[in-house]
């Protein structure tokens, strides 16, 4: 694992094929992860997530593995992903056992801080399903603000 950067308490490491076991239980933790998902209740499979991780890597994408630096335990992924050389979008899955632990709010503004002070962006976006509160609460916290919504999105953006 080639950690990337680090905050207080993770570390963003490459994405790997050492983490497909987790990757699939949280993935496929429908209760507490993916009915959040677009294309909830699918089951991913161990070929499904090697094919992702070889895509991200082709793309030379933005997408990190998110770990506990005391233990070394997996807590999510967290991605930038493209939408223009300045601007991208960010999206982040975390584990139902590190849900409710702060991580995500302090891995959602330390991947904002890499994408404007290491990438350049002036701007990250993202949506989040209307349902997950949760999410909404850790994204405010961050800075993020409400520009637009549907039944199906609540679409947040955050300017450098």
């Amino acid at each position: 694992m080639k950690k990337v950067f680090e905050s207080d308490r993770i570390c963003f490491v490459e994405i790997s094929e050492l983490f497909i076991n987790d990757y699939l239980k949280m993935l496929n933790d429908y209760e507490n992860v993916s009915r959040f998902f677009a294309d909830a209740g699918r089951n991913y499979t161990a070929e499904d997530e090697i094919a992702w991780i070889r895509k991200k890597r082709e793309e030379k994408a933005d997408v990190f593995s998110i770990v506990e630096k005391k233990t070394g335990a997996f807590i999510g992924n967290i991605e930038l992903m493209g939408v223009s050389d300045t601007e991208r979008e960010l999206g982040i899955v975390i584990t139902a056992e590190k849900q409710n632990t702060g991580y995500g709010t302090e891995a959602v503004c330390a991947l904002v801080k890499y994408g404007f002070e290491r990438k350049g962006l002036q701007k990250i976006v993202l949506r989040t399903n209307p349902a997950n509160g949760r999410a909404i609460h850790v994204y405010k916290k961050c800075g993020f603000t409400e520009y637009d919504r549907n039944d199906e999105h609540i679409f947040m953006e955050l300017f450098r």
